[in-house]
Order: C-alpha cells, then structure tokens, then sequence
C-alpha cells in the first residue's frame, strides 16, 4: 500500500536528516523524503503532526522464549512488544530449548516469525552444541539458514582452546562470533562485587571476571583474526579496554543494556528481584563510563536485553530468583532518555539503536537499514513525544511483566510501527 507520512518531524541519522518533511513509502520501500516522487498517489495518508518520523529500531539482543519456554513468551506477545516499542529487526540469542544449533531448529523459528508479519527475527546461532562449550556446531549450515553470527549467550566458554578454534572456524568464514566477556570461574554471582553486595550478603562478581575475559578474548583475536562483538558491556574497566583495542584497529564491536545505562546497584532497593540482571548492576562510576562510551561511539548499540519472565522465575528472594527483564518496548524511550539526561544530540542517540546495530549486522541485513534513505526498507516509527508516560509493567505487551524501570517517566510513546511498509502496529492515536 503505498503511504503518506505527512507533516511529522523526520529525524534519520543515517541521512542527517532531523526537520519537518513528508514520508512516502511504496512496494515495501521508502521512496522519498520530502517530496514525493511524480506519479506516487497515497492510498493511505498518515498525519505526523506533532510526532517524530524515525528509522525503525535494530534491538541485538531480545528473547522470544520460544521455543522452549512459551509459558514465558511466545513469538505472537514478544513480536507485537517489538513493535509496540518502534523495534523493527531484533537479534535472537541462541539460548532457547532446544538450542539453536541445528539449521532446522533456525528455519522453523524465521517462518514462524515471518508468519506473523511483525518485526524480523535475525537468529543467533550457537557456538557450541548445546551451548555446552565443547563440539563446535556447523556454522556454515547455521548461516544458510540465517543466523548473523554465532555465540554462547550467558553460558560461559570455560576451555579456551575450543574458542580459540570457534574463533578460527569464524574467521575462515567470515563470521562474526558475539561473546558476553565473563570469566566462568569468577562470574557465579549475583551481584556486582562492592560494599552494597557485602552489606546485603549477596554473592559478587567482580570487574575483573569481565576484564579477564576481555584481555582473552582480545589476544585470540590477534592470533585468529576473527571478528568479534561484545554483548552488554558493564564496567569502566572494559569499556576502556575496548577503546584501546579499537584504537589498535581490533575488529571489535559491542553494546550495552538499557539497564546498565540507566542503572546501578543501588537501585536494588531491598532486595528487588525485578534488578536480579545478568550482567549484574555495577556501581555509578561504571554506569557514567557506559553512558560516556555511548555517546563517544566506543559502545557501538544500545540493546533492550529482553528477557520476559513470569512470576515463577521473579517472585523469589533475590538470590534464587532468575535474572532478566522485559524492556523491547521501553528501548526507544529509554535511548532518548538517556540522550536528554547526557545531552547528547537526538541524531546520536537514535543512531545508537538504527545505524550502529545495522553496522554490527553489516551484509546481513538489506542495503541502507536503519535508516530512511531512499530505497531503504520501509521499516519506520512514529512517536509522539510526552510528559505523561511512564513505565506500567502490567500493561506491557510482552508476556513478561517485570521490569526495574517500573514506574519511571518516559520521554516518548510510540503510535505506529510499519515493517516492509505494513502497518505492523496502529496505537490508534496519530
């Protein structure tokens, strides 16, 4: 259906464009900005006015818990969440049950998503089979059948002979292996090591089990020359780790949390198992080196690291209970969140969740993703900007309702979502 956004203030950094203009989308493709192209007649007009027009999101890290754990989420709840908060491509982790490890179990979940005509799925394939950290999996199959890079999730590589080889099958390839830096022998806690963690009796995890993993990680890319991204970054001591290997031109990309973004360990409060995160919440020193390394471009993407979660696994004393959160809707408004509270350009922080996650997946994705250049997919979002919204677990679109930012103010509210010009979410209020 060819569409007429009107009226609304495009902002795409892809482009540089951030003024009032005119969006036309048409064939599944943006077909101007600006003016639109002779001979284009919209046969639905959308009025902007007052709202943001902006590329549809990239999340690189979002759980469907499907298949596997659907009494948690299912594609049909965590999709629609996705396109709720503006996302329109996420990458999925290969932790599910079973593992993605076998280029069927990829197929069946890329046509089950693409049935419900919601976001793109972009699998993650595993690493090892069964994530079990010693028979590698077979990387080309899993590639054909769409994954855009391999890892092991939250399931640390204890045997560093078998990365080492992973990472030699990758770079013969091509791939890119995406690995959370965690030392597996120093990283069984469930809190970020520090006064409050000792004051609460809480088990630690220091910043060394993510600096060690990170000094391994960095050498076996030298000797392999495999590329490499790094899942949600959590302490000063890495981010500037990963600055010094960019500067020494290391293949290297990685992001951060929302959480860790936007919160510490204080904000465990008394024991709130809705903050038991994984990687845990570091301290404020931690959390204003992430928001510096964002804005800086040393931290290349924001993530949601979704990851709902019933109360079964959260309505538990804080210790036993799983860690993880929803936060698909919340990516948009937390990203923009962030940019007001650190000052950062509006077009900066919006390429943090569109260009800088389309880079990551590089040829992965089709020409111009993330952005609203002509002839980019027409995967875009508005949103309306607000002072009235803020953070309502219970009414998030996601199965899982349990989020740390319960109750906080958020910046923006999204109205609609289109995914390959398809209106993939109408919140009736454009």
């Amino acid at each position: 259906m060819n569409t007429l956004i009107h009226g609304g203030r495009v902002i795409c950094p892809a482009t540089g464009t951030d003024q009032i203009a005119d969006v036309a989308l048409a064939n599944g493709q943006v077909v101007a900005v600006g003016q639109a192209p002779s001979g284009f007649t919209p046969e639905r007009r959308i009025n902007a006015s007052g709202c943001w027009v902006l590329p549809g999101l990239i999340d690189l890290c979002a759980r469907l818990r499907e298949p596997g754990q659907e009494h948690e989420g299912m594609l049909e709840s965590e999709l629609e969440a996705a396109v709720s908060g503006g996302v329109t491509r996420l990458v999925c982790p290969p932790d599910t049950d079973p593992v993605l490890d076998e280029p069927g179990l990829v197929d069946m979940l890329r046509f089950r998503a693409a049935q419900l005509q919601r976001a793109h799925v972009h699998p993650q394939g595993a690493l090892t089979r069964g994530l079990q950290g010693q028979a590698l999996t077979e990387m080309a199959e899993l590639s054909e059948s769409g994954c855009v890079g391999f890892g092991q999730a939250d399931h640390p590589l204890r045997d560093t002979l078998v990365l080492q080889r992973a990472m030699q099958y990758a770079a013969t390839y091509g791939y890119t292996v995406w690995l959370r830096p965690q030392d597996p022998w120093l990283s069984g806690g469930v809190a970020a090591s520090g006064p409050l963690a000792t004051r609460m009796g809480l088990a630690g995890v220091p910043v060394v089990a993510e600096v060690i993993a990170l000094h391994t990680i960095g050498e076996l890319m030298r000797i392999t020359g495999a590329r490499v991204h790094l899942c949600r970054l959590s302490s000063a001591a890495g981010v500037a780790l990963v600055r010094q290997a960019k500067q020494q031109g290391l293949p290297l990309s990685c992001d951060v949390s929302v959480h860790n973004l936007h919160l510490c360990d204080h904000d465990i409060g008394y024991f709130d198992s809705r903050a038991r995160l994984e990687p845990p919440l570091r301290q404020q020193a931690d959390r204003q080196a992430l928001a510096e390394a964002l804005a800086d471009g040393t931290v290349d993407a924001l993530v949601s690291d979704h990851n709902p979660l019933d109360a079964n696994a959260k309505n538990l004393p804080f210790a036993e209970a799983e860690p993880g959160a929803s936060a698909l809707e919340l990516l948009l408004p937390l990203a923009i969140k962030w940019a007001q509270a650190q000052g950062v350009p509006l077009t900066q922080a919006l390429a943090r969740v569109t260009t800088g996650p389309a880079a990551v997946l590089g040829e992965a994705l089709p020409a111009h993703s993330g952005s609203l250049a002509p002839g980019a997919p027409a995967h875009v979002c508005i949103c309306r900007p607000t002072d009235a919204a803020t953070v309502v677990g219970a009414r998030l679109r996601s199965q899982g309702k349990f989020t740390p930012f319960e109750g906080a103010a958020l910046p923006v509210h999204v109205v609609a979502t289109w995914v390959d010009g398809h209106l993939a979410f109408d919140g009736g209020t454009h």
